[in-house]
């Protein structure tokens, strides 16, 4: 590697820390796989997630802290990652994930706090709503995890187990129906399905132009 090159740097708590890149006018009307295989995200972030860091107050809450002590990028950055400017917005999604992004076994948790919110950045949310169906999603993905985890470790009885596989499998048709309705409300319900070569054989007819059911072909 060229002297100067990004470098990743092992943080103090073992993960691995990128250095802050912000490139969003390179990512702006680039198609998504273009962007993928420059390493950005939709926002032209490249390589950079924010993350906090948490003072425990007791076993149930801790105060939300910047990574890096700079507080005001920090906020911009946390905003910017849940598609609003609404500081109360923010502050009710980061109470809420401090009860519902959890590690198996464990109460909160800054590193299931984290990859929450490294989820939320992946999903990109434009506004509010998106925002909201995105903190469902990186919230709905943890419970599935730490259900699955109980059932992996095979204990209790037939009933305990059908009981934690259903609601495994709940949890997990959840996720893939949030999913859905995000690309729903991104690019709409209807489904255009274009056919770019028609082929009649002898003997065969084909329409062509607007068919309706229930009414004669409008045909050219």
């Amino acid at each position: 590697m060229a002297a100067g090159d990004d470098l990743l740097k092992l943080g103090p708590t073992g993960t691995i820390c990128f250095p802050h890149k912000h490139i969003l006018g390179d990512a702006e009307g680039q198609p998504e796989w273009q962007l993928h295989d420059r390493g950005m995200d939709r926002r032209g972030y490249r390589g950079t997630y924010v993350r906090v860091r948490l003072q425990r107050i007791n076993c149930d809450f801790a105060k939300v802290h910047p990574a890096d002590g700079e507080g005001k990028l920090w906020w911009a950055q946390l905003n910017k990652a849940l598609g609003t400017s609404s500081s109360a917005f923010v502050n009710a999604s980061l109470f809420q994930f401090q009860g519902a992004a959890r590690l198996p076994g464990g109460g909160i948790s800054e590193v299931a706090l984290n990859a929450a919110l490294a989820l939320i950045q992946a999903v990109a949310p434009k506004d509010e709503v998106e925002g909201a169906l995105a903190v469902q999603m990186a919230a709905t993905h943890s419970a599935a995890m730490m259900v699955l985890v109980r059932l992996g470790g095979g204990h209790g009885g037939e009933r305990r187990v059908a009981a934690l596989g259903s609601a495994a499998a709940r949890l997990m048709r959840a996720y893939t129906h949030q999913v859905e309705t995000l690309r729903r409300l991104r690019h709409g319900g209807a489904q255009l399905i274009r056919i770019e070569r028609v082929d009649v054989n002898d003997g065969g007819q084909a329409i062509i132009g607007n068919v309706r059911a229930g009414s004669k072909a409008e045909s050219e």
